[in-house]
């Protein structure tokens, strides 16, 4: 899935102005950019610890705690986005650390 632009969807609150999309040039580029707002996220709510640490698990419940989450993803063959749901998103993001944790 390398090189297809891929759009994040999410809701972080029953507010329907929390809708908001990030868009990437990759589905890995998607999933660094998950786990980056992830860890914002850590740093916003944990000012004073330099070095904060989390597990797959953490980044799960983040996940699982916004209202909404999915993912169009271009595929060239039939020229169109392809939606996925928050377990792939998940499935993904983990097989994508995996990969970087090599």
């Amino acid at each position: 899935m390398a090189n297809r632009h891929t759009i994040i969807l999410m809701q972080t609150s029953q507010n329907r102005a929390s809708r908001t999309f990030m868009d990437y040039g990759s589905v890995s580029q998607a999933m660094d950019g998950l786990c980056g707002l992830y860890e914002r996220k850590l740093k916003e709510l944990n000012p004073a610890i330099r070095n904060i640490t989390y597990d797959i698990g953490d980044l799960y419940n983040f996940m699982d705690g916004l209202t909404d989450l999915s993912a169009l993803v271009y595929d060239h063959n039939i020229q169109a986005y392809l939606p996925y749901d928050r377990e792939w998103i998940k499935q993904r993001t983990f097989q994508h650390l995996k990969k970087m944790a090599r």
